[in-house]
């Protein structure tokens, strides 16, 4: 195998599990589209999940529920498209995965048509059984227990699981369930940082928290909300970019450059030998030449008319 080849290995699940034996922090992040993925994939990100949460923030639906298995597909052709090398995850959409058989249907497209290499399921000791088929059919699973989104209109709103004595241990047992089915990971989303910790303590796998705290194997961010580009983050995100205001204050520039006339200028503009210019509107030395002769009386001196079918 070559170097350059070698530069460019696709990581696995194995070199995930490789990062969390090793005490690595896993940094793990969505993204939606190929530009963007080209740029995680540069910046070493190790693994990249095509979140059902482009329902929202990439196509401007109210919740992750309105999502759709071609549309997360579609996505994810893009993701897989512009990163070489991170493990990428695909989300299962809302009611792909209600049964074994359609999970494995559904995840099985994520793998053959979409080049993912592994698919995230919500749901604790309920997709125990899931998990496992998707397993026993050789498609590797990340796991997904706390605030789960698609559960939003069971839930009632968004906010933090777990901090009661009976929601705390569900979510341990949720944990449990999902590892012993067999999952590489397990995302805790919205969950107390003590319980998260306690939780990620007692896995052999490693937990990827968002809104968790620091105690997990790894953090997962929603892109948009670590590059700004909403008008308006979590409590559990950090911006590290402006890109809201640094797009919105270039695209008001380009409108007053092109009201102005100053855009394009010299620098964007192409142009041609004028000599042909001439040629093509009739208005070349021959084209003289024809005139004084009398030979083409019916072209203007002008040149040929811009509207003329030449």
């Amino acid at each position: 195998m070559s170097a350059q080849s070698e530069a460019v290995r696709r990581l696995s699940v194995l070199d995930i599990a490789k990062l969390y034996a090793d005490g690595v922090r896993i940094a793990t992040i969505t993204a939606y589209d190929y530009p963007t993925a080209g740029l995680v994939d540069q910046a070493g990100i190790p693994l990249i999940l095509v979140g059902d949460s482009l329902a929202q923030v990439m196509l401007g639906y109210d919740t992750t529920v309105r999502v759709t298995m071609e549309e997360m597909l579609h996505h994810a052709k893009a993701v897989v498209r512009g990163a070489k090398r991170a493990l990428i995850v695909a989300d299962m959409p809302f009611l792909s995965y209600t049964t074994p058989e359609d999970a494995v249907a559904n995840a099985g497209r994520f793998l053959r048509e979409a080049g993912v290499q592994a698919v995230k399921i919500e749901g604790g000791v309920r997709s125990a059984r899931v998990i496992e088929a998707l397993l026993r059919a050789g498609i590797p699973v990340m796991g997904h227990i706390g605030l789960t989104p698609q559960a939003i209109n069971t839930l009632g709103k968004v906010r933090v699981q777990g901090k009661n004595r009976e929601q705390a241990r569900a979510l341990l047992a949720d944990a449990l369930a999902v590892q012993e089915a067999g999952a590489f990971s397990i995302v805790l989303e919205l969950v107390p940082g003590q319980l998260a910790q306690a939780i990620t303590d007692r896995l052999r796998i490693p937990t990827i928290g968002i809104g968790a705290g620091a105690g997990c194997s790894g953090q997962i961010q929603v892109i948009t909300d670590t590059l700004g580009l909403g008008d308006w983050a979590p409590k559990h995100a950090r911006p590290y970019a402006d890109l809201h205001g640094t797009i919105l204050d270039a695209i008001s520039r380009y409108k007053a450059d092109v009201e102005a006339g100053a855009f394009p200028a010299a620098a964007e503009t192409v142009l041609m030998d004028p000599a042909v210019l001439d040629e093509v509107l009739g208005r070349g030395h021959a084209d003289r030449a024809d005139r004084a002769f009398g030979t083409d009386a019916d072209i203007p001196v002008g040149g040929i008319p811009l509207d003329r079918d030449l």
